[in-house]
């Protein structure tokens, strides 16, 4: 435990360096930032909304579209109903305001009819947390005519659940790695709010947040004339979108695979070297599109975004491996935006900016002050004790709890993380942690060598037990910032954030450096007795 060769010490000093330049650019103001050299780190700590203030922004969102879907939703179950039961037939299937309108073709399939759309209509007969305990639609008879209408509950519902659906994809698009802490919070039934901490430029984010990125993959209908094209007589099952090159194409409306079919989509290079976006389907997708290229080699097929046909490949041979490129994209910056957004997901509904502006800081200055007094007086508190407490052994931990508020540093400058209050928690928990970490280890070598141990033997035994109990604590600990990361969201995942690195950097500066300094110093002094 105590034995360093040169690599190790090598690997060590590299680490403590990374995070002092890491680090530095938050001790530098921003020219002096600026004209640093390009291979030195340059991105300094982003302060929190509650800290520094940052954009704020009210977004509505049209949701008579949501409830447009759900009636053609609503539609396809009729349907559905009519191929599943046999004899029985619908006649003038059709949308009216929030209902769907249609008719039994025979009076005597009326009872049967009715039996069988009390499964829609009352489906919190069966299980009554499926609809969240509501009735969503109502059912009307008149003669043979029956009427399937949402309730007022039902359309607050599909409301709700549009605007949840949206500012998850909204977070995913402004924050991907959930290190900026944004705050999403509804207001009413049709907007939300969105902040963004430290942000100033409200133009960077207004088309990531208006673009709807519906993605489509669409039959091509090449037995349209160009006339009727033109004069847009095409059947209802069809759509004439068009081209992003200029010109338009006859697609049919249901695509045969959609956006929430791909599993990855990230930027790359065409074998032209042009900046496309490729993409990897589910199993189900990938087994459709490689039916559907299978029985159409030499056809063309659209590759449809917000109703507009970006690329139009003919087919050369069947494409089974579930993935491909989007190619003609312009810029890497578009590449990287459109990426960006079908892995987000697209919007249930259209979203539009209301309005924006700056925000202020949640927390006053004085406040800001007070907590970083405390911090401080906190921080001199436990390098007084443990100097008091273990001598030159207390030394050696304040070193290495020093490096570590360094390295906690550097890593959060390094991933643009966030800085809030939760953020902070996580680093004074994670202080405590490393902290506790060294006086495991000291108690144990006291009682080691009050055993009878050599110095050399005390703190060989003093680490490897002690080790077990602090990698336990830590593991222990990390699968819970990990859990916290994945269900959390906003100034939860930020603490989640800080309390993983912080975790690591502890053990790093606790087990491995404070060891160092330790056992170089033994073996340069080579004391009868350790000074602890």
């Amino acid at each position: 435990m105590l034995n360093f060769p040169t690599w190790k010490k090598l690997m060590v000093a590299f680490v403590c360096l990374m995070g002092i330049l890491t680090a530095m650019p938050n001790f530098l103001s921003e020219e002096q930032r600026n004209s640093l050299p390009v291979f030195l780190p340059s991105q300094s700590l982003s302060l929190g909304l509650d800290l520094r203030g940052g954009l704020h922004m009210l977004i509505e969102a049209e949701t008579a579209e949501v409830i447009e879907a759900r009636l053609n939703n609503l539609i396809d179950q009729v349907n559905g109903i009519r191929r599943e039961v046999r004899g029985l037939n619908f006649r003038n299937i059709r949308p009216s305001e929030n209902s769907v309108v249609f008719e039994v073709t025979s009076a005597d399939m009326v009872e049967l009819a009715q039996t069988e759309l009390k499964a829609i209509t009352e489906p919190s007969g069966v299980n009554p947390l499926a609809t969240g305990g509501i009735q969503e639609f109502t059912l009307e008879r008149d003669g043979t005519e029956f009427r399937l209408t949402l309730t007022e509950q039902g359309i607050r519902k599909q409301q709700q659940e549009a605007i949840a659906r949206s500012m998850e994809v909204i977070r995913k698009r402004v924050d991907p790695d959930g290190v900026k802490e944004i705050t999403l919070q509804a207001e009413g039934a049709d907007r939300f709010i969105l902040q963004i901490p430290g942000a100033n430029n409200p133009e960077e984010y207004l088309g990531v947040i208006n673009k709807t990125a519906k993605l489509g993959f669409h039959e091509v209908d090449l037995n349209v004339s160009p006339e009727d094209i033109a004069k847009g007589r095409v059947s209802s099952r069809q759509a004439i979108y068009p081209l992003k090159e200029g010109g338009q194409m006859v697609v049919n409306k249901r695509p045969l695979i959609s956006g929430e079919d791909l599993l990855d989509a990230k930027p790359s290079f065409d074998e032209r070297g042009q900046p496309s976006v490729s993409f990897t389907f589910n199993t189900r997708a990938s087994k459709v599109f490689g039916d559907f290229t299978r029985n159409n080699v030499g056809r063309p097929f659209a590759i449809v975004l917000d109703e507009i046909i970006i690329s139009a490949p003919r087919i050369i041979s069947p494409i089974l491996g579930g993935s491909g490129q989007i190619t003609n994209m312009g810029t890497t910056s578009d590449a990287q935006e459109l990426a960006t957004l079908l892995k987000s997901g697209a919007l249930p509904v259209k979203l539009t900016v209301a309005s924006y502006g700056a925000v202020s800081a949640d927390l006053g200055a004085d406040s800001v002050a007070a907590g970083e007094l405390a911090a401080v007086i906190g921080f001199v508190a436990v390098i007084i004790y443990m100097i008091a407490s273990y001598g030159r052994f207390g030394l050696a931990a304040n070193i290495a709890l020093i490096t570590n508020l360094v390295l906690i540093m550097g890593a959060l400058s390094l991933f643009q993380a966030t800085l809030t209050l939760p953020g902070i928690a996580g680093i004074v928990l994670t202080i405590g942690m490393a902290v506790d970490a060294n006086v495991l280890i000291f108690e144990r070598i006291r009682e080691e060598q009050r055993n009878g141990r050599n110095p050399f033997r005390a703190m060989e035994e003093g680490y490897g037990q002690a080790f077990s109990t602090i990698m336990d604590a830590n593991i222990t600990t990390f699968i819970a910032a990990a859990v916290l990361y994945l269900l959390g969201s906003g100034p939860v995942q930020g603490f989640a954030v800080t309390l993983a690195i912080g975790i690591l950097t502890s053990m790093f500066t606790a087990v491995v450096l404070t060891r160092l300094i330790l056992s170089s110093w033994l073996r340069r002094a080579k004391p009868d007795v350790l000074p602890i």
